[in-house]
């Protein structure tokens, strides 16, 4: 694995067990982290010799309007069963991940996006309440209205307030469960960046896929899959397509090999010359028999593009992997970006998986959010590199910081705390230290990665 820690884990299933758990961590001087369904890439739910609170089985649908999509969950429910339950009453959640395995609790605690950014904004945005265990075994209701400074700092906070033990969260009316589709293919970087910000427009949701292979005119090519909800007169059969079972992933690949095969399958590819040779056969037939191709897929097959293939995660072993995130302004994108393509050419650890997203500014404290673009990249950790590969992140990511842009701590395993620090320039994160150091005094939530970050 990239990071580890040794730690004792408890799993409560209910907020009284909480409190218990939390006043023996401080009786005995334990430091407690947090941790929903694991699906940070980084050490976000990483504490060393410390206590992990396990929340996976809250999991609980505490309330449920049909009428008005508003619901009550507990933290521990997945992405997956909120839309399960919703679905057939014409529901969707607003803001989904590429996966839908991560917990509400912590969405909410990362303030995950979307492939809708710049339209619908980060979970956080559809979160109406939520109830906050604090360190002292406090209980505090929290909103926009009702101690809203501590409502847009615990949102996005990972976890170092408190702990969300409810979240109520507007959900967005669908009439299907199907999209419209459509795959276009870019020739560089620029012409990317200007397809994917001219079709934020026209459609609910727009990512690019980057092949971070090649240079010179090439240099950022990729492909862009937009898509948008039906309509009830575009679906012959609403009913069906607003069943939750019939937006089940398929479980074989042509409908013979079994999908969890799949990750072997693609191991043995796992390195500079094989990912090439994949990213070069799927701009073949981007650029070709894909391009311009519009289709019609399922919610959950547009949407969970990783849960294609089960325990990807596997194909990294033994090093496992890092993602560095960069939100940069729309006017510094083409430049940072490429910047930072050429920086993995020329040290010779190019990213196997380059993502690209349109992002709107948000009001929560410690946000990411920018008026711009964002570009995740992917690398394996190879051991014999792996302190080369952590001073490539810093390289990464000071062009960021002198564009005025953001980085993202849900995928973040590597990032310098200074340049994380630096990012933020009219005293967020001294703001955030104060509510902090005034909620929890004796530093009980603690994580690698506040550590890491915030410096205390």
């Amino acid at each position: 694995m990239a990071v580890g820690a040794a730690g004792y884990r408890y799993r409560p299933e209910t907020v009284d067990r909480i409190s218990e758990i939390l006043g023996a961590a401080r009786t005995a001087g334990v430091p407690v982290v947090a941790r929903g369904s694991g699906c940070s890439y980084g050490d976000a739910a990483l504490v060393p010799e410390g206590l992990v609170l396990d929340l996976s089985k809250m999991r609980r649908l505490l309330a449920w309007d049909p009428a008005s999509g508003i619901v009550d969950v507990e933290p521990g429910m997945t992405v997956e069963q909120l839309w399960r339950h919703t679905l057939g009453d014409g529901w969707w959640p607003p803001i989904v991940t590429g996966t839908m395995e991560p917990s509400i609790g912590g969405c909410l605690s990362m303030n995950v996006h979307g492939k809708n950014n710049w339209v619908r904004g980060t979970m956080g945005d559809h979160c109406l309440e939520l109830d906050l265990l604090t360190p002292d075994g406090g209980l505090r209701t929290l909103s926009r209205d009702t101690e809203p400074e501590l409502f847009h700092a615990v949102i996005g906070g990972f976890g170092q307030l408190g702990l969300v033990t409810r979240a109520r969260l507007q959900l967005k009316r669908v009439h299907s469960g199907l999209t419209e589709a459509k795959a276009v293919a870019a020739p560089d970087l620029g012409s990317l960046l200007q397809r994917l910000d001219d079709a934020k427009d026209d459609w609910e949701y727009v990512i690019g896929w980057v092949d971070a292979f090649p240079g010179g005119g090439k240099l950022g090519r990729g492909l862009l899959h937009f898509a948008r909800h039906l309509e009830a007169d575009e679906d012959p059969d609403p009913g069906a397509s607003l069943n939750p079972a019939n937006q089940d992933l398929p479980g074989t690949l042509f409908g013979v090999v079994p999908k969890t095969m799949m990750w072997r399958m693609i191991k043995p590819f796992t390195n500079n010359l094989g990912m090439r040779a994949i990213n070069l056969a799927k701009i073949f037939h981007g650029s070709t028999i894909a391009d311009g191709a519009v289709y019609r897929q399922s919610l959950a097959a547009f949407s969970f593009l990783l849960d294609y293939v089960p325990d990807w995660k596997k194909i990294y072993l033994p090093g496992g992997l890092i993602q560095h995130q960069s939100f940069v302004p729309a006017a510094e994108a083409e430049r940072v970006f490429s910047r930072q393509l050429e920086i993995c050419r020329r040290r010779g650890m190019p990213s196997y998986l380059g993502v690209l997203k349109r992002h709107r500014p948000d009001d929560f404290l410690l946000t990411h959010g920018v008026d711009g673009f964002s570009l995740a990249l992917d690398f394996p950790v190879v051991e014999a590199r792996r302190d080369e590969l952590w001073t490539m992140v810093r390289e990464l990511a000071d062009p960021v910081v002198a564009a005025g842009g953001r980085f993202y701590p849900a995928k973040d395993a590597a990032l310098p705390g200074e340049l994380y620090r630096a990012s933020f320039r009219n005293g967020e994160i001294e703001a955030f230290c104060g509510l902090k150091r005034r909620l929890d005094p004796d530093g009980l939530l603690r994580s690698s990665l506040a550590t890491r970050l915030l410096g205390e």
